[in-house]
């Protein structure tokens, strides 16, 4: 109790001078060189403390720059993450040089339309010599979608605790659909209020590339080579449709289906897969002895590897809205306005 007492007598103590100091005008000559001196510290301290915060405000604009330009370029939004550390090192570890950490991370974001939930550990082991780590343990949670395709992804990519190969297909996978949608919007006339480049592409130098000349073209209305076929083609569920389907109203009963599934390997590759899908009455059956129609979906792969999605899609409908009758030409036919693709896998 003495010892706390005499410790208050001193701080006031303290105060009291200080005050009187503040108060009281130093003597000519004798604390002016303190006070400038001590004013010269506080000024310096102030000014690197001002530069410091410059750059790193300079620092975190650059980041943010950083991170905007990745989001644009892949589609990946983050809105929200937190990390946790723990530490697993042991007293043998600390006397071998060894620093074991666990790192825990939580995410998540969106690609365009589609949200996810990320969570995964991160083991980082490090020696004198070398640090090496490893994701132990990946969750990855998505929003309901139309897409079925992503959930046997998703839970492949969880199994091999690849979280490189779930990004780059989801953003390849979300990529070919947005393609698909706006071909189906483009054929059925709706308006298409993003341009973004036409065909997806692995390369991303040749990416680029596309959006350049993609944006020089502008809207597909604006362009002569594409033209709209309102009454001729139907998407059952909307421009959202994997399905296009293909009438020509003065044919009833006659039509093609296009059924366009986007698929995702075993290694993360995305690629589209187009069928052809024949619904024609039985006395149009009767009258193809050349078999022509029972060899169209056949056909439809190789006119897809010599003209490509849209051109093909084109030819299709044309030969219907038309009303001439439908031949698959095994030669190559000449060359159209569309960019060539490449044929989906057989």
């Amino acid at each position: 109790m003495d010892s706390q007492l005499v410790e208050a007598r001193a701080l006031e103590a303290e105060i009291t001078a200080l005050r009187r100091a503040c108060v009281e005008p130093p003597a000519p000559g004798e604390d002016t060189s303190r006070v400038r001196k001590s004013f010269r510290e506080t000024y310096q301290a102030d000014s690197e403390g001002w530069e410091l915060s410059k750059d790193l405000r300079s620092h975190l604009g650059h980041l943010e720059s950083e991170i905007q330009f990745l989001s644009t370029l892949t589609g990946i939004s983050i809105r929200h993450y937190s990390k946790k550390t723990e530490d697993l090192t042991s007293t043998e570890m600390t006397e071998k040089s060894i620093k074991k950490v666990l790192q825990r991370h939580r995410l998540s974001g969106n690609c365009h339309m589609i949200t996810f939930q990320l969570e995964f550990q991160l083991l980082e082991i490090q020696n004198e010599e070398s640090l090496s780590s490893v994701i132990t343990d990946l969750s990855i949670i998505m929003e309901p979608t139309e897409y079925s395709e992503l959930s046997e992804f998703v839970s492949r990519a969880e199994e091999r605790r690849d979280l490189f190969m779930f990004f780059r297909s989801l953003h390849f996978f979300v990529e070919w659909c947005e393609y698909r949608k706006r071909t189906f919007k483009r054929f059925k006339g709706l308006s298409l209020t993003t341009p973004l480049p036409p065909t997806p592409s692995t390369n991303l130098a040749h990416y680029m590339t596309v959006i350049h000349s993609w944006t020089l073209a502008a809207l597909p209305s604006q362009n002569p080579h594409y033209e709209k076929y309102p009454e001729a083609v139907h998407l059952s569920e909307g421009a959202s449709s994997s399905c296009m389907g293909i009438r020509n109203p003065s044919r009833p009963g006659f039509e093609l289906v296009i059924v366009w599934r986007i698929q995702i390997d075993e290694e993360g590759k995305v690629l589209p897969k187009l069928d052809l899908l024949t619904k024609v009455p039985l006395q149009a059956l009767e009258l193809d002895k050349n078999g022509v129609i029972e060899t169209a979906p056949l056909s439809f792969r190789t006119l897809l590897g010599v003209l490509g999605i849209e051109a093909t899609l084109e030819s299709l409908i044309k030969s219907l809205h038309t009303e001439r009758v439908m031949v698959f030409r095994q030669s190559r036919p000449a060359r159209t306005g569309n960019r060539r693709l490449p044929s989906p896998p057989p």
